[in-house]
């Protein structure tokens, strides 16, 4: 069909007519709410004007007032209060006149506006009409204020400017609200002409919505009806189509499920399998780890053990002899520092306490060997805070979650003082929610946790990560630059009587 065809060519024509309709309807609301704001915007400087000029009937009876009071008292300090309060009347209706004869406008603050009212021609003919006398007040309030003293409010001069006072204040009030009924009355045509253009504005948007219901509308009616009767006949048409394609979507569904299904079992299966390999692997592990503890608490140190007492007996048969030998001393230290490394290296392997007593009392020795006097970080301190019922042994966990926490534990304590330089690691261990929470605190220096995702884990932060998944478990760490490192893990657990078949002759 050509671009040019009537079906097309008409909703274009509709289209345009429609927009510039709605954007001629804008424009004139838009004019008329600039008019309506903008004469408001008048309206209010006007009435603040109005109501400023108008206080200047209150405050020419105050200074009327004031004036009186001058002229009865007798005392010095009296007549100054009073003739402050004068000149405070008198600097108010001075502004006040002075601003309302430029048409100058403050606000409700007070403060003086950037916009001024220009008077009309009958304002300030009434506002000509009302200087002689201002400036007689002017005259006469100037000459009171310039007084020192009760006395000379006696002399001829003081009595005429007083008198001068008096005999101009009626007819500045009464002129003065001349110029304000001038004000209201301007004011008031204002509105009415205001009201009158409302009402114009409102008949023209009126018969703007009757040309576009008129014009647009039933046109858009009409063709929207003929369309709606086409798309009846092509929603009947595509029924009979869509019946076919049922049967076909149902088949293609079913085929797309059982894909679906065959997939995730395999790769469930991929996963248990990957899970698997990974539990023998960390099982292996601590197999061996309690081989080598064996072999050096049953093997290496018995040696060496036997060779402490050889070096012992050689040392007294020397001693009897009168022989001194001066490395001997040595020798036996170093002979049993290695022993209590050898100890420590065995125990690190597959500590027997975790076996005998469980966690708790593993942790605890895991503790006390970091906070022993002859620690090489001599103001290291490490801490543990557990729930009570996890030292009781009538309440052991499973073995995996015994080894898995004790591990992560050494782990982090381990990470935290070679790497962070912590010197002070708080441990926690407690159960929420069926789960058992263990969380490892330090102020080491820290480290950017971006790192993680950027570059690959390292052994440790792997080995912990591999552990906890295969408990079905959560692993968290964050750590900050210069604020410590924290380590959380969460594993489910059900706490149980349970015989563990820890290896018998290393627990012994």
């Amino acid at each position: 069909m050509s671009p040019s065809s009537p079906s097309q060519a008409e909703p274009i024509r509709l289209t345009r007519l429609y927009t510039a309709t709605l954007l001629g309807l804008a424009l004139l609301l838009t004019i008329a709410e600039v008019i309506t704001q903008w004469q408001i915007d008048k309206f209010q400087d006007e009435l603040w004007l109005i109501r400023y000029t108008a206080t200047q009937r209150h405050q020419s009876q105050q200074i009327a007032k004031k004036a009186i009071q001058l002229a009865d008292t007798r005392d010095s300090l009296t007549f100054r209060s009073i003739q402050h309060d004068l000149g405070t009347f008198f600097s108010a209706i001075e502004q006040s006149h002075l601003e309302g004869r430029r048409g100058l406008v403050r606000d409700s603050t007070g403060q003086r506006s950037t916009r001024t009212i220009e008077n009309s021609r009958e304002v300030k003919q009434r506002y000509e009409n009302v200087r002689p006398h201002f400036e007689a007040l002017q005259r006469s309030i100037r000459q009171l204020l310039a007084l020192s003293g009760p006395n000379e409010m006696r002399t001829p001069t003081a009595q005429a400017n007083l008198n001068l006072l008096l005999a101009n204040e009626t007819p500045f009030l009464e002129k003065i609200d001349l110029v304000v009924r001038q004000y209201t009355s301007e004011l008031r045509q204002k509105l009415t002409r205001l009201q009158h253009v409302e009402l114009w504005l409102h008949l023209l948007t009126l018969c703007t919505l009757a040309a576009i219901a008129f014009f647009v509308y039933r046109p858009a009616a009409r063709r929207l009806r003929q369309t709606i009767d086409r798309l009846v006949a092509a929603e009947k048409r595509t029924t009979e189509v869509n019946r076919k394609l049922t049967s076909t979507n149902k088949s293609l569904k079913k085929a797309r499920q059982q894909l679906f299904d065959a997939t995730k079992l395999q790769f469930q299966q991929q996963i248990n399998e990957q899970k698997s390999r990974t539990a023998y692997l960390m099982a292996g592990q601590e197999e061996e780890r309690k081989r080598l503890s064996r072999e050096l608490h049953d093997g290496l140190g018995q040696m060496l053990t036997a060779i402490k007492l050889q070096v012992e007996g050689l040392e007294t048969r020397l001693a009897n002899d009168g022989v001194s030998n001066a490395n001997l001393s040595p020798l036996k230290t170093l002979i049993t520092h290695t022993i209590q490394e050898t100890r420590s290296i065995s125990n690190n392997l597959m500590p027997s306490v975790l076996s005998d007593f469980g966690l708790i009392p593993g942790l605890r020795m895991l503790v006390d060997s970091h906070n022993r006097p002859d620690n090489e970080s001599e103001n290291l301190r490490v801490t543990l805070q557990a729930d009570e019922w996890l030292s009781d042994s009538a309440h052991r966990l499973d073995k995996n979650i015994e080894i898995t926490l004790y591990r992560v534990c050494q782990e982090a304590v381990t990470n935290a003082i070679r790497h962070g330089k912590a010197t002070r690691i708080d441990i926690q261990l407690f159960e929420k929610d069926q789960y058992l929470h263990l969380t490892v605190t330090d102020n080491g220096v820290g480290f950017k946790t971006q790192r993680l995702v950027k570059e690959p884990h390292g052994q440790g932060v792997h080995n912990i990560h591999e552990r906890i998944k295969l408990l079905n478990g959560i692993f968290k760490l964050t750590s900050t630059p210069g604020k410590g490192t924290k380590l959380k893990v969460s594993i489910p657990y059900h706490s149980q009587l349970i015989s563990h078949d820890y290896d018998q002759t290393n627990a012994g």
